[in-house]
């Protein structure tokens, strides 16, 4: 029964043509991105600007499944509905966030590790009964001279593993986020050995400890250069290192790959994400799982102003368009005009 109810939910998110919009920052996160528009990070603004999201009509054209903020599994719109009611009235699939965020790791403080293992169990059961059915644990690895260490791969594996069983046996598919971070000065190149060691040690410890791989889903970086290195992304190159990279490690029983942006502007994740679409026979559903590349420009046009609203949401669902036609290998730059 279980398996029947993780194999129906991937279906309804690896859908063509669309994707996952992860809109579970954290107060904290959105407190920042609320900053650069001068919008007061209360719980009404962070309630009016997800009712704004949800709530735009025809998003189900793009938009599989919400990655939601426990806050927002229990927030309302403006009529009284519950948020993820409006969004499971569209089709769309709940999901929530679950670690809680990330702290130094012991023996190695400048690494981190995710922590909100203790709890989770009885937390996914409550979660599940408010129509949540997939899940996101993030955890956070940088490049440098001495990282990512083994130490810090080994332990945020273990995280990621204990947290992907509980998840199954709660009916509930977990998505698995090692992401390796952007932030830098390294190559390309070394994104991609950091990468690939990242995953070789998160597969080998989601086998080991019997995670089922058929029941998960896989949300990983791109393949880029560091932010801070200078060196110009080019799509085609960030495709097929990204490709190389993933048909190394990931083994083909995992049905999907939801892309992160990673600190990408809009532009750059359709580029590249279209530039990976146009790999074909491949064995996993390629798609994406945008946070700032889906909402950056609503963002903006809103700025907390109700009465700019309709127009953010306007933006939102053109951006959310584009975004459909990368996964598709549809995308150019001149429909940005």
């Amino acid at each position: 029964m279980v398996r029947l109810v993780l194999n129906d939910t991937i279906k309804k998110l690896l859908v063509p043509g669309k994707g996952i919009l992860a809109a579970d920052e954290s107060v904290g996160t959105i407190a920042k991105r609320f900053a650069k528009y001068k919008i007061k990070n209360e719980e009404e603004m962070r309630e009016a600007y997800r009712e704004l999201l949800f709530s735009t009509k025809g998003i189900s054209e793009y938009i599989s499944g919400v990655i939601l903020f426990e806050e927002t599994l229990r927030e309302t719109n403006s009529l009284g509905k519950p948020l993820r009611e409006v969004l499971q009235s569209q089709n769309i699939v709940v999901g929530c966030k679950v670690d809680e965020g990330l702290i130094p790791l012991p023996n190695s403080p400048e690494e981190m590790v995710t922590k909100g293992l203790e709890g989770l169990a009885d937390r996914l059961t409550e979660y599940y009964d408010l129509g949540v059915r997939f899940a996101k644990w993030r955890a956070a690895f940088s490049i440098d001279k001495n990282f990512p260490s083994n130490l810090c791969i080994e332990k945020n594996s273990e995280q990621l593993a204990s947290y992907a069983l509980l998840c199954q046996q709660a009916g509930i598919v977990p998505i698995v986020e090692p992401e390796v971070l952007s932030d830098g000065e390294h190559s390309d190149e070394e994104c991609f050995e950091a990468t690939e060691k990242v995953l070789r040690g998160v597969f080998a410890t989601l086998q080991k400890r019997a995670v089922d791989l058929r029941f998960m889903l896989l949300k990983p970086n791109m393949i880029v250069p560091g932010q801070s290195s200078g060196i110009k992304m080019v799509p085609e190159r960030v495709a097929n290192l990204t490709i190389s990279c993933l048909k190394a490690v990931v083994p083909k029983t995992v049905p999907g790959i939801v892309f992160l942006s990673g600190g990408q502007s809009e532009r750059e994740a359709c580029e590249n994400l279209n530039a990976i679409a146009t790999h074909k026979n491949l064995p996993w559903i390629i798609t994406y799982s945008f946070g700032r590349a889906l909402q950056n420009s609503a963002l903006e046009v809103w700025g907390g102003n109700p009465e700019k609203a309709v127009a953010a949401q306007e933006v939102f669902l053109r951006r959310a368009e584009l975004v459909s036609l990368a996964q598709q290998a549809k995308y150019d730059k001149s429909l940005e005009k």
